[in-house]
C-alpha cells in the first residue's frame, strides 16, 4: 500500500510565535494529511489556515468555518472530496459552542452523513483555539 504525506511541516516553523523559551511545545515533524491507499487521515483543523495564520480569535463560528475550508482543500489535495469523509471528531472548549459549531459543520457536510463524535475538552493545543475537527475519509471508487 502506498503512503503519501501531504504538507509536511515542522512545528517550530508553523507556529513560530508560539515557540518561545517559556513554551511547552516540542519541536516535531508532522504532515497535515496522510493518504494510505484510499484512506485519508487528517490532522485536527482549527482556526489556523494552511499557512499558519490564525482566524477567528474569540469567534468559534469563524474558527469552524476556517477548519471546514481547510478540510475541503486538504481532502482535494490528497485526491478526495467532502463526500469521502467517514468520521468527524469535533473538540470544543465550551459546551455552549456546540450549536454554532455543528451549524457550520452541517452546512459544509450537507448530504455527506459521516459518523461523528463530539467532545468537550478543558483546552486545546493553544489557548486561542476554541474548536478542532479531526477527519478520516475513504476515497470512493478505489480498492
Amino acid at each position: 500500500m502506498k503512503i503519501e504525506r501531504f504538507r509536511k511541516f515542522k512545528t517550530e516553523q508553523f507556529y513560530p510565535s508560539h515557540m518561545g523559551e517559556d513554551s511547552h511545545h516540542v519541536s516535531n515533524e508532522f504532515s497535515m494529511v496522510v493518504r494510505a491507499g484510499n484512506h485519508i487521515f487528517m490532522r485536527g483543523q482549527t482556526g489556523f489556515d494552511l499557512e499558519g495564520n490564525f482566524h477567528g480569535e474569540n469567534d468559534v463560528i469563524e474558527q469552524t468555518e476556517n477548519a471546514c475550508r481547510c478540510i475541503k482543500q486538504l481532502l482535494e489535495e490528497a485526491g478526495g472530496r467532502m463526500e469521502d469523509v467517514c468520521k468527524l471528531t469535533t473538540y470544543v472548549t465550551d459546551r455552549s459552542f456546540r450549536k454554532d459549531v455543528y451549524s457550520v459543520i452541517a452546512k459544509h457536510f450537507d448530504g455527506v452523513y459521516p459518523v461523528s463524535t463530539g467532545l468537550v475538552v478543558d483546552g486545546l493545543a493553544l489557548p486561542e483555539m476554541l474548536v478542532e475537527i479531526d477527519v478520516e475519509a475513504v476515497i470512493t471508487g478505489e480498492e
